[in-house]
């Protein structure tokens, strides 16, 4: 009997190891940085009215380990929405990133704009945009701060910018629609995760908590500038960050590719 449990608790030493050697826990291992935190780099902007590349106001620059979305530059923001595009198009990962609304919002943004940002993906290229083009065609996971309580404003919605969706198997045109979070009222840091599988299924998660989801993502409807790619599926596109009036900072953001 002795000899019996010596060889057990040698066997179950040996697999231990064995799964240590395999780094079960990959997730936490082939999470990449896609903003490293020192510079843009791999990173263009496109805003409303400039070519693609001009950045006049200096809207997105990095501060303290943070993509930062400023208006300092700014006397008025007129029409200048804008967005920051990743390099690459993706189709079946995960992007996770904190951020949170800072300060006021820049003089001549819509009301609506007000602590209201956005993580555009499944985006056409940055390269296929008109120069007078607010927004890509793409899916929007809508960041919304808290304004005043109790008034509630939960984020990580969804827009649909020149897009459509199926929610509980129905095709669903309305334009935005909002998720089931709480809302977010001071300068905290909050979580955003997102979970895309090309033009299958999409969640979106905040501070780890599935808030809203949905499917069969294809191209038409409000906003929609490729008029010959209507009723297209979507599989796959970049991902943007979004400027629409209101500071905002982005941190750890991180890609995991799903297969």
């Amino acid at each position: 009997m002795k000899i019996l449990i010596q060889l057990l608790f040698v066997f179950t030493i040996s697999i231990l190891y064995s799964f240590q050697g395999l780094n079960i826990d990959k997730n936490k291992q082939d999470w990449i940085q896609i903003f490293n935190g020192d510079d843009l780099e791999g990173w263009k902007v496109k805003i409303n009215g400039f070519p693609l590349g001009e950045d006049k106001f200096n809207t997105f620059k990095v501060k303290d380990n943070s993509l930062v979305v400023s208006y300092e530059n700014y006397d008025h923001f007129k029409d200048y929405f804008g967005h920051i595009f990743y390099k690459n198009p993706y189709s079946n990962y995960r992007l996770r990133l904190d951020y949170r609304f800072v300060g006021n919002q820049c003089k001549g943004g819509e009301g609506w704009a007000t602590k209201n940002s956005g993580v555009m993906i499944h985006s056409q290229s940055p390269q296929s945009m008109e120069i007078n083009q607010e927004f890509p065609v793409s899916i929007e996971v809508q960041l919304l701060g808290g304004i005043q309580k109790p008034w509630e404003r939960p984020t990580a919605n969804l827009c649909t910018p020149g897009t459509h969706v199926n929610i509980n198997n129905k095709l669903v045109t309305t334009h935005c629609m909002s998720s089931s979070s709480e809302t977010f009222y001071g300068e905290e840091w909050v979580n955003l995760e997102i979970e895309v599988y090309n033009d299958s299924i999409i969640k979106h998660y905040i501070n780890g908590k599935e808030v809203f989801s949905y499917t069969n993502p294809i191209i038409g409807g409000q906003y929609n500038t490729l008029k010959n790619k209507k009723g297209d599926r979507l599989k796959e596109g970049y991902i943007s960050l979004q400027s629409e009036s209101h500071p905002i900072e982005f941190k750890n953001i991180e890609l995991l590719i799903l297969q």
